[in-house]
C-alpha cells in the first residue's frame, strides 16, 4: 500500500530550513546540475497579464527524486505576504509514487537567498564586508539573513522606491546585530560595495557600471525571465558573467539577452555555470579587481534539494 502524501506547509517549513542549512543543500544541487547528474527543462511561463504570471518547472536530481515546481507570481500579493505562491511536489525515484506537497513560495524565498549566498561565497573577494541590497521586497530580508553566513558584514546599505519600508527593513535587519542604514539612491547604495544584490522589479536598468567599483560581486536575481532587466548593458559588458544555468540564461535571462540584442556580446560571454564553480572544475574570480555577476533565474534543482532534505526530515520526525 502506498504511504500517504506528506504535506509541508509554509510555517514547517521556516521552522526547519533556515538559510544556514540551505547553502551547502545549494552547493551540492548546483554542482549536479553542472555535471549532468541532473535534469531539467527549460520553465514555461504564461503571462496572465498585468504583470501576473503563471509558471511550471520540472526536472529531477540525483539522491532528491523529480518533480515540478507550479506556481504563481503576483506582485500585488507581496503585500500580503509573498508575491511567490504555489508548491513544490516531489515523487519518489524508486517507486514513482509522489511523495510529498510542499509550500513553494516559502521555499523560494529561502532557496534563491541562499544560493546568492553560496554563489557569493565562491565569487565574491574574501575580504568582502560591505553589502548593498537594492530592493525592500521579501528577497532583501532573505539575502541579508543568508549571506552573513558567508562573509563578516561590517555594513549593510539599503535602496528601495518606498523609503518607509527601508527604514522599517533596516530596523529589521538590525535586530540581527548587523549596523543596517538607508541610501536614497542606487548609486549612494552601490558606491564601494563588496557585494551588491539586485532583488527589484524594474523593467529597465537601475544599477549602471558606472555605480561599481572594481572588485565587485553581484547578484543580479529581481529579474527572472527574459524581459524586465536591473543591469545596464555596460556592467554585463564588463563583468565576469556567471549563470546558475546557462541554458536557462541564454535563453531567459533578460540582462544578457539586452546586452546581445545591443550587439555588445555574444555567447561566448556567458561563461560555464556556477555549478562548475562549485565543483572546482572551472574558475570564479581571476583577479581582486573583478566585477563578477551571478545571474540567477531559480533552478528547480535548487527546488527539489530542499523539497527531499525537508521530506526526509519530515518522515524522521513522523516517526520518532
Amino acid at each position: 500500500m502506498a504511504e500517504p502524501i506528506a504535506f509541508i506547509d509554509a510555517a514547517a517549513v521556516r521552522a526547519r530550513l533556515s538559510h544556514a542549512d540551505c547553502i551547502p543543500l545549494m552547493k551540492t544541487a548546483m554542482a549536479a546540475l553542472a555535471e549532468g547528474r541532473s535534469q531539467q527543462l527549460l520553465r514555461g511561463i504564461i503571462d496572465l497579464g498585468g504583470g501576473d504570471l503563471f509558471g511550471v518547472m520540472p526536472g529531477a536530481l540525483d539522491g532528491a527524486g523529480f518533480g515540478a515546481k507550479i506556481i504563481s507570481v503576483f506582485p500585488a500579493a507581496a503585500a500580503k505576504g509573498g508575491s511567490h505562491q504555489g508548491v513544490i511536489i516531489l515523487f519518489d525515484r524508486a517507486s514513482g509514487a509522489p511523495v510529498c506537497v510542499i509550500d513553494a513560495g516559502e521555499v523560494t524565498a529561502i532557496r534563491t537567498a541562499a544560493a546568492s549566498a553560496a554563489a557569493t561565497d565562491a565569487l565574491a573577494r574574501p575580504d568582502a564586508r560591505r553589502l548593498a541590497i537594492l530592493g525592500t521586497g521579501e528577497q532583501a530580508w532573505h539575502h541579508v539573513a543568508a549571506i552573513r553566513h558567508v562573509r563578516t558584514l561590517d555594513d549593510v546599505v539599503l535602496w528601495g522606491r518606498d523609503g518607509d519600508k527601508a527604514e522599517a527593513l533596516a530596523r529589521r535587519i538590525g535586530g540581527l546585530g548587523l549596523p543596517a542604514r538607508v541610501a536614497y539612491s542606487v548609486a549612494e547604495a552601490a558606491a564601494g560595495a563588496d557585494i551588491i544584490c539586485a532583488l527589484t522589479a524594474a523593467a529597465d536598468p537601475i544599477l549602471l557600471d558606472r555605480d561599481v567599483a572594481d572588485g565587485a560581486h553581484i547578484n543580479a536575481v529581481g529579474s527572472s525571465r527574459a524581459g524586465p532587466s536591473e543591469i545596464d548593458e555596460a556592467l554585463v559588458v564588463r563583468a565576469r558573467f556567471i549563470p546558475d544555468h546557462r541554458e536557462g540564461v541564454l535563453a531567459q535571462g533578460a540582462e544578457y539577452l539586452r546586452a546581445r540584442a545591443a550587439g555588445l556580446v555574444g555567447e561566448a560571454h556567458v561563461l560555464p555555470e556556477i555549478g562548475h564553480v562549485f565543483a572546482g572544475t572551472v574558475p570564479g574570480r581571476l583577479d581582486p579587481r573583478d566585477v563578477t555577476i551571478y545571474k540567477s533565474l531559480g533552478s528547480i534543482v535548487q527546488d527539489l534539494a530542499c523539497a527531499a532534505w525537508l521530506w526526509r526530515g519530515n518522515a524522521k520526525m513522523t516517526n520518532m
